[in-house]
């Protein structure tokens, strides 16, 4: 019997594979569990359509991506803090921060993908590294002055 692989098994294949397994192990292990089908024409054409289509949704998340990551560098964010002696910030500029003032430009952008290498504690110019996924990242420009 010929079963299309709807997930990885241990010693047999991985997923997508249609691989020949006995009748009885087909139908009453891998079939009732739901970790495969019997390959058919019809439903090997179903799984190719299936991939094609979430292999099209991948292209265009990362085209998304892609573009976020262009806007974000292009953009030099201002934040205006208040400030005591030496240049130094009461506080420390937050993720939380430069998330709120990103959503300002129309960037919607969840604070975890944003990476802080140190605490910025004082006026200047700094960068911002922004993880979006699928190994894209941008580095966002901040400038922080007095308020």
């Amino acid at each position: 019997m010929k079963v299309l692989l709807l997930e990885n098994v241990q010693g047999l294949g991985k997923k997508g594979e249609i691989v020949e397994v006995k009748d009885g192990y087909g139908q009453n292990f891998l079939i009732a569990k739901g970790k495969a089908q019997r390959a058919t024409n019809e439903v090997i054409n179903k799984y190719k359509a299936q991939q094609r289509k979430a292999e099209e949704l991948a292209a265009l998340e990362k085209a998304e991506m892609q573009q976020m990551k262009k806007t974000i560098e292009s953009l030099t964010l201002t934040l205006h803090k208040k400030v005591g002696a030496n240049d130094t910030l009461f506080g420390s500029i937050t993720k939380e921060e430069i998330a709120l003032a990103l959503e300002e430009h129309k960037v919607s952008l969840d604070k975890k993908h944003i990476e802080i290498a140190q605490a910025i504690k004082h006026t200047g110019n700094f960068e911002v590294q922004v993880k979006l996924g699928q190994g894209i990242n941008a580095t966002l420009k901040l400038e922080i002055k007095a308020q």
